[in-house]
């Protein structure tokens, strides 16, 4: 893990600024998701192609974020570090994090729970994001990236 030294540490509105801005864009429809499950643990695994910038939503537990392959660039209000495969990062509650993936990469998620049902996974995971562009299978939301691309 390396590290990356910015002139400031990002504050929350201006990855919200930068999220609107990014909504602006094409969004990748190549992103793929599996979620797994094991004794009381969540695991989602997510592929992108090199080039794909994202940004994630508020996560409500602390859990795992780990690059499995590839290279990522990993931006947060704790800072920017680049995270290469094996890297590992303890995700604290109230995180919301920018990721670009520098080559084709797979990022993963563990979280304790026993919950199974996606949706339900959502509600307990996740804050609410009316901003986001993707749901939680990664898939585009159509019709807000149709209203991002109207404005321009």
């Amino acid at each position: 893990m390396q590290d990356i030294t910015v002139p400031t540490i990002p504050t929350r509105a201006q990855i919200d600024t930068f999220q609107t801005e990014l909504s602006k864009l094409p969004q990748c429809t190549q992103i793929k998701t599996d979620h797994i499950f094991h004794a009381g643990m969540y695991c989602r695994k997510v592929w992108r192609p090199a080039g794909t910038c994202v940004v994630g939503r508020i996560h409500k537990q602390a859990h795992l974020f780990m690059c499995v392959s590839g290279t990522i660039i990993a931006w947060s209000e704790t800072g920017m570090r680049q995270l290469e495969s094996g890297d590992v990062i303890q995700s604290q509650p109230g995180t919301k994090r920018v990721t670009y993936a520098l080559t084709d990469a797979t990022v993963m998620t563990v979280h304790r729970t026993d919950l199974t049902d996606i949706a339900q996974l959502e509600d307990a995971l996740l804050e609410p994001d009316s901003s986001s562009l993707y749901d939680i299978d990664n898939h585009v939301l159509v019709e807000k990236a149709l209203a991002a691309l109207k404005e321009l």
